[in-house]
């Protein structure tokens, strides 16, 4: 889908911001802990820890290794993820190596330092896939499979695949209490990712039962400007016949909704429930690489 410049510039800053904040995340809690976030910057963790090399980085590194990766995920997705997840590798990569220089080594309890860092690393990868791009490695791998497994959670995608990558950190470090502390991280960073890419696109849809149900919605439509779909129900000790209006709002519109509903019939019976990724008519229209 084609963007104008507004999304576009909105969506480059989230990816800016997203970026340092994982490369934060990284650089503050996990990596001076030997805890592990999994991707391409955990497996270039692991070989600048083993190699003990003064010029290889983890930002030099993971900037290498992302390189192949990237063009397979042009070939399959497209020319704007390439480029969103080339600029948001790029700022991760650059701040990995950037706060581990201005970041001081502050000490900390590594069950600290695996959850905060666990929730930092979620909420920044989350920004940028909300953006619809990827700081390159595995988050280009779990897009990709999120083409085929269509049902599955971005964030448990990646939670699978970097699993692994926690068993090699307490090999490499020769502490099990690594790969243990590295889980808890994986699992809040994937938590925190999939609260951030689908926490926020949620609306309400509303089951409103009334005598007045014409009255009601025509004041939803034309006053909260939202469609209104009639069921036909049948009331259980009665047996009376019964009209439900079933209608998606958003979120900002639900005071007004109940408002507007017990002002026409104060005795109205009305169910809200959660709804997320509503499709249609003033909301969301349907993309296949959204996540």
């Amino acid at each position: 889908m084609k963007q104008t410049k507004r999304e576009m510039l909105r969506n480059s800053l989230m990816i800016l911001v997203g970026s340092t904040l994982f490369a934060l995340g990284f650089d503050l809690f996990l990596e001076p802990s030997g805890i592990n976030c999994g991707g391409v910057s955990g497996i270039a963790m692991l070989i600048v820890y083993a190699t003990q090399s003064k010029w290889l980085t983890v930002g030099i590194l993971s900037a290498m290794i992302n390189i192949p990766l990237f063009f397979f995920g042009y070939r399959q997705i497209g020319k704007y993820f390439f480029f969103g997840s080339m600029f948001g590798m790029l700022i991760s990569s650059v701040g990995f190596d950037l706060f581990a220089k201005l970041l001081p080594v502050v000490p900390m309890d590594p069950l600290v330092a695996a959850i905060f860092g666990g929730v930092v690393v979620g909420v920044g990868l989350g920004v940028v896939f909300l953006a619809g791009a990827s700081t390159g490695g595995t988050d280009i791998v779990a897009r990709l499979l999120k083409l085929k497994f269509r049902n599955f959670p971005i964030g448990k995608l990646m939670l699978c695949m970097d699993l692994l990558i926690a068993v090699a950190t307490g090999v490499v470090y020769r502490q099990f209490t690594n790969t243990l502390y590295s889980v808890i991280t994986l699992y809040l960073s994937s938590v925190m990712l999939d609260k951030v890419v689908y926490g926020f696109d949620y609306a309400k849809v509303a089951l409103i039962i009334s005598d007045k149900f014409e009255e009601i919605a025509t004041a939803i439509d034309g006053k909260l400007d939202r469609g209104v779909t009639l069921l036909q129900g049948q009331g259980f000790y009665k047996r009376s016949d019964k009209y439900v209006l079933l209608s998606a709002v958003k979120k900002k519109q639900l005071a007004q909704l109940k408002e507007l509903v017990m002002g026409i019939d104060p005795d109205a019976f009305i169910i809200l429930q959660d709804a997320q990724q509503v499709l249609g008519d003033g909301f969301k229209r349907y993309d296949r690489f959204e996540l």
